[in-house]
C-alpha cells in the first residue's frame, strides 16, 4: 500500500502539467487563445493508450528486464520519459516555439500514459483481489496529492519564481515515483502463460498452412497473442456476460463526468460565488471528502464484496447529481454548496475505488495490462464524447433540468450493476487467477 501511495502520486504528477497548468502557462506567457485550446489534444494520449498497451504487455525491454522485470522496467522507462519531457518543457520558450512546446508536452503526455499501463497492471498483480480496493483508495489518494502538487503548487512556483523553475522542479519531482519503482519487487505472475500459448498456436498455423519462415511464423503469432490475445481471452471467459460487463465500463461514469463538465461555469456564472469560495469549496473540501469517499469505499468492499459496492456508488452518483437540482433552486449560500460538493466527492471516491476493484478482478494474468487498459479507456470517453454537449443542454433548458438529464443518466448503470449481481456467482467462477503468494501457490480473485 505505500508503494502505491508513491506510484500514485508519480501518475498523477505529469496530468496537470500537459493540460491546466500548461493552459495556464501558456495563457500567462501570451500565447493565443486559439493556439491553447490544440493544446488539449494531447489529453489524446490517455485515451487510446490501449493500442500500445499490448506492448507493455508482451515486450521485454533490453537489459532493463532483466534487472528489473516487467512491470518496473517500463515503468522505470516512462519515469525517464516524463522527467525528461518535463525538463525540456521548463526551457522551451512557448511564444516562440509552441511546436516545440507541443512536442515536448506530448513525450511528457505518451510516457506518461505509458506509466499508467504498467503500474495498473503492477497494483493488479501485486495483490490478490480482496485487497484491490485497499490498494485502489492508497493510489487515488497518491494521486490526488500530485494533483495538489502540480496544480496549485507549480502554480506558486511560477509566481514566486519563474515558470522555467517550476517545471524544473517538477521534473525532479519524478524521482518520487523512480526511487520507488527501484525499492518495490516484481510481481511473481506467470505473465505469458496464455499468451505463449496462444503465440505457438498461431505461429504453427501459420507456417503450416501459409509457409512463412519461421521467424516470420513466429512474428506473426507474437503480435497475434499481444493485441488479439486480451480480447479473446476476455470473452472466451466472459462469453454472453461480457457485453453486459463492457456497456456497465462505458456507462458507469457518464453521470459523474457529464455533470463535472458544467460544475464549475454553474458555480461562478449561474450561482454567483467568487473564485476563491469555489476555490476553497471544490479543492480543500472536494480533495478530503473524495479521500474519505476513497477510504470508505476499500473498508466496504472489503467487507461486503465489489459488486454490491459497485451498485451502491451507482446509486450515490445519480442522488447526488439531485442535490445540485435543489440549490440550482435556491439563493446562493456557500454552507449548502458545500455540504453538496462535499456529498457529490464522497460518492465519487465511493464509486471510484469500487470501479477499480471491480476491473481489477476480471483482468488475467498473461495479459493485466492490456485488459486493464482497455476498461479505463472505455470508462471515460463516452463520458467526455457526451460531456461535450453538456452546454447545448444547459443553453437551451437550464442548469435544474440539465442535473436531472445527468441524473437519469445513471440509471443504465445501476441497471447493470443490478443484473451482473444476480449473476454475481457465475462472475466467481469464471474469474481468472491472478496474483501468487510468497511461495508462488496461485490465490484466486473471489
Amino acid at each position: 500500500m505505500l508503494a502505491l501511495l508513491f506510484l500514485g502520486f508519480s501518475a498523477g504528477l505529469p496530468f496537470l502539467l500537459v493540460f491546466s497548468t500548461l493552459n495556464a502557462r501558456l495563457a500567462d506567457v501570451g500565447v493565443e487563445t486559439a493556439t491553447i485550446g490544440f493544446f488539449s489534444w494531447l489529453g489524446i494520449t490517455y485515451s487510446i493508450k490501449v493500442f500500445w498497451a499490448p506492448v507493455v504487455d508482451r515486450l521485454k525491454l533490453p537489459l532493463l528486464d532483466r534487472l528489473l522485470g516487467k512491470r518496473r522496467s517500463w515503468m522505470l522507462l516512462a519515469q525517464a520519459g516524463i522527467a525528461s519531457g518535463l525538463y525540456l518543457m521548463a526551457h522551451v520558450d512557448a511564444t516562440a516555439a509552441p511546436q516545440m512546446m507541443a512536442l515536448c508536452g506530448l513525450l511528457v503526455a505518451f510516457s506518461s500514459a505509458t506509466q499508467d499501463v504498467a503500474i495498473d497492471a503492477y497494483r493488479i498483480e501485486i495483490a490478490e483481489e480482496r485487497l484491490q480496493a485497499a490498494l485502489a483508495a492508497t493510489y487515488i489518494f497518491g494521486y490526488r496529492l500530485a494533483l495538489l502538487v502540480a496544480g496549485a503548487g507549480a502554480l506558486y512556483l511560477a509566481e514566486f519564481w519563474s515558470w522555467q523553475v517550476s517545471y524544473e522542479i517538477m521534473a525532479l519531482l519524478v524521482g518520487v515515483g523512480v526511487v520507488t519503482v527501484l525499492l518495490v519487487k516484481e510481481p511473481r505472475v506467470n505473465h505469458f502463460a496464455a499468451a505463449a500459448d496462444i503465440a505457438r498456436a498461431v505461429e504453427q498455423e501459420a507456417a503450416k498452412r501459409t509457409h512463412l519462415p519461421p521467424r516470420l511464423a513466429k512474428l506473426t503469432g507474437w503480435f497475434y497473442a499481444a493485441v488479439a490475445g486480451p480480447f479473446l481471452d476476455f470473452f472466451k471467459r466472459y462469453k454472453e456476460l461480457s457485453v453486459a460487463i463492457l456497456v456497465l465500463v462505458a456507462v458507469y461514469r457518464i453521470a459523474d463526468i457529464s455533470m463535472g463538465v458544467m460544475a464549475n461555469p454553474f458555480y461562478l456564472d449561474f450561482m454567483g460565488f467568487s473564485k476563491t469560495q469555489v476555490a476553497d469549496v471544490t479543492k480543500i473540501f472536494g480533495f478530503f471528502m473524495t479521500i474519505a469517499g476513497s477510504v470508505l469505499g476499500g473498508v466496504l468492499v472489503m467487507r461486503h464484496g465489489v459488486r454490491r459496492i459497485l451498485l451502491l456508488g451507482a446509486v450515490m452518483t445519480a442522488a447526488t447529481n439531485l442535490l445540485f437540482v435543489l440549490i440550482a433552486q435556491q439563493p446562493p449560500d456557500i454552507v449548502t454548496l458545500a455540504v453538496v460538493v462535499s456529498a457529490d466527492n464522497l460518492s465519487g471516491g465511493v464509486a471510484n475505488v469500487a470501479l477499480i476493484a471491480w476491473l481489477s478482478s476480471m483482468t488475467s494474468a498473461s495479459f493485466t495490462a492490456t485488459q486493464y487498459a482497455l476498461f479505463s479507456s472505455l470508462m471515460t470517453l463516452p463520458g467526455k464524447f457526451i460531456g461535450g454537449f453538456s452546454g447545448v443542454v444547459v443553453a437551451g433548458f437550464g442548469y435544474a433540468e440539465f442535473f436531472v438529464v445527468s441524473a437519469i443518466m445513471g440509471v443504465p448503470a445501476i441497471l447493470l450493476a443490478l443484473y451482473l449481481l444476480k449473476h454475481g456467482s457465475r462472475l466467481d467462477s469464471l474469474a481468472p487467477v491472478k496474483a501468487s503468494s510468497d511461495n508462488g501457490s496461485s490465490i484466486p480473485d473471489h
